[in-house]
């Protein structure tokens, strides 16, 4: 049995994929929503605002694509009561992305388990969300591919790409000791970021025991010196780690 087709239909759709308005072929819709009465430019109006409603929101979804997060966390799905030396108020502000506007860097200092992790992906979120390019990385995986960048002459394509990106995330700068090689990779992005782009770096260490990270003091205090110009630092230390507490509800 042949369906007969509407060749009004199809030809809206036919433009609307010429002119990449793929919600064009929703006016049908549109009709239906609109008030009796209601003008041809009402209806137009309605169907070029939902076509930026979703180019806008198709435009999040490639930029929360593009920052390669690990998975999702939002600020809202945070637990802000067990913050015990930072106040909520104090995460929403950072949240309206001035500090990326103004160049400035988050640095959140606390011992594992504390949230920190969730609350960088969360800002992240939020600077995506602000049609602001991101990119995270673990300090040991940006170490890794900026090591294989330089091995394969790719380095300077690199390092001009992380030059783009409005807000550099840098999670779990603790856990790894580098050398003297994969340290001045590591200090050059960061350098060549210092009032030019914002970076979010999450630590288990406090700042004097970064000599456990790099093998060179003086290098060390000069990338401290970097991020912790027009920083906002903040002390994430709580008693509780979020993943022993909810290891233990799971516990009969």
């Amino acid at each position: 049995m042949s369906t007969v087709t509407n060749p009004s239909h199809e030809m809206i759709k036919l433009y609307a994929k010429i002119l990449r308005t793929p919600t064009l072929t929703e006016y049908h819709e549109i009709i239906r929503q609109l008030e009796p009465g209601e003008s041809y430019e009402a209806f137009l109006i309605n169907l070029m605002k939902r076509e930026v409603l979703k180019r806008q929101e198709n435009q999040i979804t490639r930029k929360i694509k593009m920052a390669k997060f690990p998975f999702t966390k939002t600020l809202d799905e945070f637990d802000f009561e067990r913050m015990e030396n930072v106040s909520s108020a104090c995460i929403w502000e950072l949240s309206c992305c001035d500090y990326i506007k103004k160049r400035e860097n988050i640095i959140m200092i606390g011992n594992p388990g504390s949230g920190k992790s969730h609350l960088s992906i969360g800002l992240g979120m939020k600077a995506c969300q602000a049609g602001m390019n991101v990119r995270f990385y673990t300090a040991a995986s940006l170490v890794n591919e900026l090591s294989e960048s330089l091995q394969n002459n790719r380095l300077s394509k690199l390092e001009k790409s992380l030059s783009k990106v409005d807000l550099l995330i840098l999670d779990e700068l603790s856990y790894l000791t580098f050398n003297r090689h994969q340290s001045e990779l590591l200090f050059q992005v960061i350098s060549e970021r210092s009032e030019r782009g914002s970076i979010i770096v999450t630590t288990n260490l406090e700042f004097s025991r970064w000599t456990e990270l790099f093998e060179n003091d003086i290098m060390i205090a000069a990338l401290i010196d970097r991020l912790t110009f027009h920083s906002h630092i903040l002390d994430m230390n709580v008693k509780d780690s979020y993943r022993l507490l909810d290891t233990a509800k799971h516990i009969v």
